[in-house]
């Protein structure tokens, strides 16, 4: 496991209470934390397949680079969670998941900083 990620995993999850989950996703390898206390939807199977489809949804929004910029992050609202991706060092990716009562934009600034204080 990637000290550096799992640190990250921890920050990230230590920023804010309706983080349910961290996950970074590297060259295939996944490095993840779950709030303790709760349980997460998806098993680690599932979230490793969303997360390689991802990957893929991600470098398709690079294309565009040159046109609308490079893409900072990617929010999806689910009925039970929003679920946020960003890019990290190059071809990983940080996956949050939150609760939905939180606010999103101050939630993204802040994992944001965490992020780049690693790259």
């Amino acid at each position: 496991m990637n000290l550096e990620y799992e640190k990250i995993c921890d920050a990230i999850l230590e920023c804010d209470k309706k983080i349910r989950y961290v996950g970074i996703y590297d060259f295939g390898e996944l490095t993840d934390k779950t709030r303790p206390g709760l349980k997460s939807y998806l098993t680690k199977e599932e979230t490793e397949m969303s997360l390689s489809q991802a990957v893929y949804r991600w470098s398709t929004r690079k294309k565009t680079n040159e046109k609308i910029g490079k893409p900072i992050f990617a929010l999806a609202k689910y009925e039970k969670i929003y679920r946020i991706t960003m890019s990290i060092k190059g071809a990983g990716l940080i996956l949050v998941s939150t609760e939905l009562d939180i606010n999103v934009n101050e939630m993204v600034e802040k994992v944001l900083k965490i992020k780049n204080k690693f790259e």
